[in-house]
């Protein structure tokens, strides 16, 4: 749990304050964060706040986190913080006339998700896909495109916003045919 915490909380929440440093004047930066941050319910306002603006050598500290207790629960928290600080970052970036927005991506065709297609969790996978409405998984050129679209002069306007991007997968775990996974975890 503390190395999940530690490479996809703290490692992106450097890598978007360290960038913003430099990000060239009327400058664009996109992260991929994960679904799995879209699966986290609510969160109470301070802790979202503290996710988002606490600075980041302190964020590992923050005692909510400490009570993490399953590997999940660590990437969860650690994508919707993703999401939380690139809102925040956003504000800073913008003094720079620099845009930074995320993508949370869910089942995108790479080989990681090609090995769990076929591995041990293929049929959890495969029952997933199933049960989104788009009923298919995603390409990385879907996701790419996305970044393209946010990184051009067309989407210039966009900024602090994380897009979600699983043929909705999220939707469904929340209110459709996916609804099962939730008491899973």
């Amino acid at each position: 749990m503390e190395e999940i915490l530690r490479v996809d909380l703290y490692g992106t929440s450097v890598l978007l304050e360290e960038f913003g440093k430099v990000i060239a004047e009327g400058g664009s930066g996109v992260i991929i964060s994960s679904q799995s941050g879209h699966r986290l319910p609510a969160l109470p306002q301070e802790q979202n706040d503290a996710l988002a603006t606490t600075p980041v050598d302190e964020l590992l500290d923050l005692p909510f986190l400490k009570e993490i207790n399953d590997t999940l629960k660590a990437y969860q928290y650690s994508k919707r913080c993703n999401g939380l600080r690139v809102m925040f970052e956003a504000t800073r970036w913008g003094r720079r006339g620099a845009t930074i927005n995320s993508i949370s991506p869910g089942i995108i065709i790479t080989p990681l998700a090609n090995d769990e297609l076929h591995g041990p969790r293929k049929d959890g996978y495969l029952k997933m896909i199933e049960g989104m409405p788009a009923r298919r998984a995603g390409t990385p050129d879907e996701v790419g495109d996305m970044a393209e679209f946010l990184m051009s002069s067309r989407g210039r306007f966009i900024s602090g916003a994380d897009f979600l991007i699983d043929g909705g997968c999220t939707a469904s775990y929340w209110y459709g045919d996916l609804q099962y996974l939730k008491a899973t975890h």
